[in-house]
């Protein structure tokens, strides 16, 4: 495992799950990839699948509907996989708090490592929430 850790805190690939979302994360996380933020200069990158992931990239809530799928997408990566929640949807709910089609145990379909917030989180939290995940995986 320790090895794993050396390589991923050199090169991070990330795939990104829209689960349910207002899409205000979603616009966040594609400025992260605009020449101002320039997240692959810290060698993190989107991928277009899961099997080449070492992140998965959470936003939204997980409602009835979705949870299946995404536990679906989450068996097919490769392990160690870690599960990022971007902003305040995976963390509390947020104003689906309370619903009645959201799942009610979040960590119940899928285990999230690291909770990211804010409604939506600047892109500057994005990469200080990665830059935690990089010096956790550090030690």
């Amino acid at each position: 495992m320790g090895w794993y850790n050396k390589r991923l805190a050199k090169s991070i690939w990330v795939f990104h799950v829209s689960a349910s979302p207002c899409n205000n994360c979603d616009i966040e996380i594609l400025d992260l990839l605009t020449p101002m933020y320039d997240i692959e200069r810290f060698g993190i990158k989107l991928v277009g699948s899961i099997r080449h992931a070492d992140v998965l990239l959470l936003s939204g809530i997980i409602n009835q509907k979705v949870a299946p799928k995404v536990k679906k997408i989450y068996d097919q990566a490769p392990k160690p996989c870690f599960v990022v929640g971007v902003g305040t949807c995976p963390a509390s709910g947020c104003c689906f708090k309370g619903s009645y089609n959201k799942t009610e145990h979040l960590q119940q379909v899928i285990p999230i490592d690291l909770f990211i917030p804010g409604c939506p989180p600047k892109p500057e939290n994005m990469i200080q929430g990665i830059v935690k995940l990089v010096e956790v995986l550090n030690g």
